[in-house]
């Protein structure tokens, strides 16, 4: 069987040479710049980001943690490149697993459930080991320097719809990572290498493609869950059933006599409990769409059900609080929020609600510290809106403009608030950057000025002083206009008429802005 790999193109070479790199695991040149030190540090700088983008950590079920550990160390063990491995299970439903360079791995309980076997998830804890060790991210990094000149992957909606455009920062490189759509050849290639690393470990290979022909089938049923997950950067395809199974085919004869392990035991042994508490999360997953919908006592007696299944998830914690946000019931959030932050503290969305609720309260030094730590865990707009608030309460409008500037990059009603915000700030420091006043002279000699509107939203109550001066003499006249459309602009006759023997109106006409509205 042959793979197709990513080879360097003769035009990336005549950009730079050094860019082409044996690849460590198919043993091809890939056009890579990014080299294996700087893949660590990205992944040892994104994992935590991405984990908390993603649900965060499934803190409830540790034995279920080390054993899907304890698989994926065994695969990597027998990769073809050393790196400091790390696998964790995420607290989401959504069915998806990924792989950050450097070989930061993760697995939501969502495909934990639709597996049957060890072998099945050493098929796909295999495949994101390839992801890792063969560069792929680190190859699209790669293309997206050549593409847009900037060593970074740009802001991406995360698979928790929750907070899609929502994270700002540096952990935008990690998102847009763990969501790329691999091509069809780095796919190909981490389910090749990856049954050689299932068969070094002592695995079935059949699983592997058992567990692709679950995931074509899973495809055909159009399940939203599937769609936004797993197969968004990793498509199914008959195509790769056949790719597997010929693979195993044509190894078959090298392993007769051999005992491979399904592990189904043990895996299900490892599972108990997560699919004891299915129905909890379950119930956790009706009450977010509940909470989408608005419909917030659906919502709260799911939960409640949900909290009498597993009393120690703090996740259920955590959306009671953010429904009791939404009632403004901020004293009841607390109580959510500190019992949710005594169970699992290293979750930002229990500090960002506690900072809004403690905000709303005017617990003003309560709420910075609790929004400053969910920063910590994961910059977000919101977070960055609520501290730039704080601070413009204090006076500090510097702090203010540049926290809400970053919120900005947000969508929907957050975004635009943080940008309301932050042109309000920054109309009354730098009216010019927004209002441009140009001086016209017509064939008599009259001045008039071009007021044009570069702010991008409508403006009202414009007032600019005009001053003629004129031999040091100053002819002050107040030019208001009660709106200035967005991107529109509006001309206006002073009434004065350009100095004797004068060429332009520049050095006789002063322009100060006395106030901006929007």
């Amino acid at each position: 069987m042959r793979v197709l790999f990513f080879k360097c193109a003769f035009l990336m070479v005549v950009f730079v040479n050094s860019g082409c790199t044996t690849n460590p695991v198919t043993g091809m040149n890939d056009l890579n710049f990014v080299s294996m030190a700087k893949q660590a540090q990205i992944g040892r700088e994104q994992y935590g980001p991405s984990q908390q983008s993603q649900g965060g950590l499934f803190r409830v079920d540790p034995i279920l943690t080390e054993y899907v550990e304890q698989v994926g160390l065994r695969l990597a063990a027998v990769s073809d490149v050393p790196m400091d491995y790390e696998f964790v299970v995420l607290n989401n439903s959504i069915p998806n697993a990924w792989a950050l360079p450097g070989g930061k791995i993760a697995i939501n309980r969502g495909l934990l459930m639709q597996l049957n076997n060890e072998a099945e998830l050493a098929a796909v804890l295999g495949h994101e080991i390839v992801h890792a060790a063969a560069g792929h991210g680190a190859q699209a990094i790669t293309r997206g320097t050549l593409l847009q000149g900037v060593l970074a992957v740009g802001a991406a909606a995360v698979s928790d719809e929750r907070y899609s455009d929502y994270i700002i920062g540096a952990a935008q490189i990690g998102t847009g990572l763990i969501t790329q759509r691999y091509g069809r050849d780095a796919e190909r290639e981490s389910d090749y290498y990856g049954i050689r690393y299932m068969i070094r470990a002592g695995y079935d290979p059949k699983a592997a493609v058992t567990l692709q022909q679950t995931f074509v089938r899973l495809s055909e049923d159009q399940e939203s869950k599937w769609l936004n997950g797993l197969f968004a950067s990793h498509p199914p395809s008959y195509e790769r059933v056949q790719n597997n199974q010929q693979l195993v085919n044509e190894l078959e004869p090298q392993l007769e006599g051999r005992d491979f392990e399904l592990g189904e035991f043990r895996f299900q042994q490892a599972m108990k409990s997560l699919q004891k508490t299915a129905e909890s999360y379950a119930l956790m997953d009706e009450a977010e769409s509940a909470i989408r919908d608005r419909d917030f006592d659906i919502a709260l007696i799911n939960l409640q059900t949900a909290k009498s299944m597993v009393p120690k998830e703090a996740r259920f914690l955590g959306l009671e609080g953010d429904i009791k946000i939404q009632e403004k019931n901020y004293v009841g959030a607390l109580d959510s929020y500190n019992a949710a932050i005594e169970l699992d503290n290293n979750y930002f969305d229990y500090w960002l609600g506690r900072g809004v609720a403690n905000a709303r309260l005017g617990r003003r030094a309560e709420a910075r510290g609790d929004l400053i730590r969910s920063n910590e865990l994961l910059p977000t707009a919101m977070a960055a809106n609520e501290l730039g608030a704080l601070a413009l309460q204090d006076g500090d409008r510097n702090s203010a403009k540049n926290l809400f500037k970053a919120a900005t990059i947000a969508g929907g009603e957050l975004g635009r608030q943080a940008k309301m915000s932050y042109l309000k700030l920054d109309l009354e420091d730098n009216p010019n950057h927004y209002v441009e006043v140009n001086s016209l002279i017509d064939q008599s000699g009259e001045i008039s000025v071009l007021v044009s509107n570069l702010s991008g939203i409508q403006l009202k109550n414009v007032r600019i002083e005009l001053s003629l001066v004129n031999q040091g003499i100053v002819n002050p006249r107040e030019l208001y206009l009660v709106e200035l459309p967005a991107e529109g602009r509006i001309q206006y006759s002073t009434g004065w008429f350009l100095p004797s023997g004068a060429i332009s109106p520049e050095n006789y006409l002063e322009v100060e802005f006395l106030r901006i509205e929007f």
